[in-house]
């Protein structure tokens, strides 16, 4: 796995290319549409640069997917780290050990208090904080997305039925065309039979007849087969986009599943850490503040969230995505599926019940 980079200067650059990419797609689109309504109006010296444009639009987007993936995976990895520092605020200190000695009550406030002033717990927060900024970025993105694919596929559909009619329009060219030869070739083979001049060249003329007409049958039929040639060139290049464009809505889909399944792991911990009983503790993360990700905190808020359930889609989740976006997948098992937290472990609040004297 690529050594992280910073969360600000990806999520920034994700966010530009973001921007300007949406008006880029949809340039193509409306080009589709524009050849759907009228390809005989598009020559072929258009096709270089469309092909181009094109192209270069469906690679961006492949960056740009590349990007919120790196962003997803770099997340992952800070709250396995965050998660480490918090571990490190389960035991007591001597001075909460001494006081403990005096009153268990006043011990587990001190821990709490000491726990909830601690960086690492702003930490967690911040974290919040970029989830549901890449979430409004996944989730936007993904609504042009699908938006432009819905487009340009109905335009593309139609494009290729027309091309369909003209493709059957050569064949029936093709058989027009052996049939006039046919008939051509019986009339020159009557011709003979018949001795007298005026039946000759009555024959013959119609012989001419039959082929003028299957040359000019010919002509039309080199013409269709022409257009249909050109208008798959274009057609490769739409559907190059269409395609891209449906890959990109479902590694959106993708990122968006392992994103808020790991913003719920991140509350959890923030849960497992922070005494959430004390008044204002639950508001710090709340679904007003963080309406990107709210899905996940509203669970949070109604204590819905179980670390066992979680634990299994988070699996299956980092499955998924390590498959579409292999060069940001965990390099080792460790860093992967794991729970982050000890669910065997009693909370703090239960704990302060069981020690109360």
């Amino acid at each position: 796995m690529r050594k992280p980079v910073s969360f600000d200067t990806i999520i920034n650059a994700a966010g530009v290319l973001a921007e300007e990419l949406p008006t880029r797609v949809s340039a193509c689109v409306e080009f589709i549409g524009a050849f759907a309504r009228s390809p005989a109006d598009i020559g072929d010296e258009r096709f270089l640069v469309e092909n181009e444009r094109f192209q270069s639009a469906a690679a961006d987007a492949g960056n740009l997917a590349d990007l919120l993936a790196e962003l997803v995976a770099n997340l992952d990895l800070m709250t396995v780290r965050v998660s480490a520092d918090l571990d490190s605020f389960r035991g007591l200190t001597a001075t909460e050990r001494f006081i403990g000695h005096f009153s268990r009550q006043r011990m587990w406030r001190r821990h709490s208090s000491r726990v909830r002033a601690a960086p690492v717990v702003e930490r967690l927060r911040d974290l919040m904080d970029k989830s549901d900024r890449l979430a409004g970025l996944i989730s936007r993105y993904r609504t042009v997305s699908l938006s432009a694919h819905k487009r340009a596929e109905r335009q593309l559909v139609d494009i290729v039925e027309r091309r369909r009619r003209l493709v059957d329009q050569v064949d029936i060219a093709r058989i027009r065309i052996k049939e006039l030869n046919a008939k051509a070739l019986t009339t020159q083979g009557r011709i003979g039979v018949y001795g007298s001049k005026a039946e000759w060249e009555r024959m013959e003329q119609e012989r001419q007849a039959l082929k003028a007409q299957a040359n000019e049958v010919s002509g039309q039929e080199h013409e269709l087969r022409d257009e249909s040639q050109r208008r798959e060139r274009f057609i490769g290049i739409f559907q190059l986009l269409v395609d891209c464009l449906n890959a990109q809505v479902g590694k959106c889909n993708t990122l968006m599943r392992k994103l808020m399944i790991d913003t719920e792991e991140r509350l959890l911990i923030y849960q497992a850490q922070v005494d959430t009983d004390i008044p204002g503790s639950k508001v710090q993360i709340s679904s007003e503040l963080f309406p990107n990700i709210a899905d996940a905190i509203v669970l949070f808020e109604r204590e819905m969230l179980l670390p066992q359930e979680i634990e299994h889609r988070k699996r299956a989740a980092d499955a998924q995505f390590g498959e579409r976006f292999a060069a940001f997948a965990p390099s080792s098992e460790d860093e992967a599926g794991a729970p982050l937290i000890d669910t065997t472990k009693i909370s703090s609040r239960l704990r302060l019940r069981m020690l109360r004297p």
